[in-house]
C-alpha cells in the first residue's frame, strides 16, 4: 500500500532558498538597469564600449543620423522597387523616432 502523507505530517525535504524565489517572480532581474551582453565575443570591451561611450540606443542613434545624411546625398534613382520601399521604410523609421524624441522633449519643458 502507497504511503500517504497529509500536509505537515510526512517525511517531505525541500529546499526553500528566499532569494531565488523572490528574484524568480521578477524574472532574474536585479537592480534598476540590467544589460544582457548575450553572446559577445569580448564581453569586457563591450561593457567598457556602454559605460564609457555610448549606450545601444545613442550608437544606434548616430547610425541612423549618418545613414540619413548619407542618403540625402546619393543617387537613389537607379534603386530597384524594393530598395526604395527599404530606403522609405528606414526614412519613416527615422521620422518615427524623431516624433517619439520630440514629445518626450516637450514633457520635459517646465511651462509656467
Amino acid at each position: 500500500m502507497p504511503a500517504v502523507n497529509l500536509p505537515l505530517s510526512g517525511a517531505v525535504t525541500q529546499t526553500i532558498n528566499p532569494w531565488t524565489a523572490y528574484f524568480s517572480l521578477m524574472g532574474s532581474q536585479f537592480g534598476l538597469i540590467n544589460v544582457n551582453l548575450g553572446t559577445s565575443s569580448n564581453p569586457a570591451i563591450e561593457q567598457e564600449v556602454l559605460q564609457d561611450v555610448a549606450s545601444y540606443g545613442k550608437q544606434l542613434g548616430r547610425m541612423g543620423d549618418v545613414l540619413a545624411v548619407l542618403l540625402r546625398h546619393l543617387d537613389l534613382t537607379s534603386l530597384t522597387e524594393d530598395e526604395h520601399k527599404a530606403v522609405a521604410a528606414f526614412k519613416r523609421m527615422q521620422e518615427d523616432i524623431a516624433d517619439i524624441k520630440e514629445r518626450h522633449r516637450s514633457r520635459l519643458v517646465i511651462r509656467p
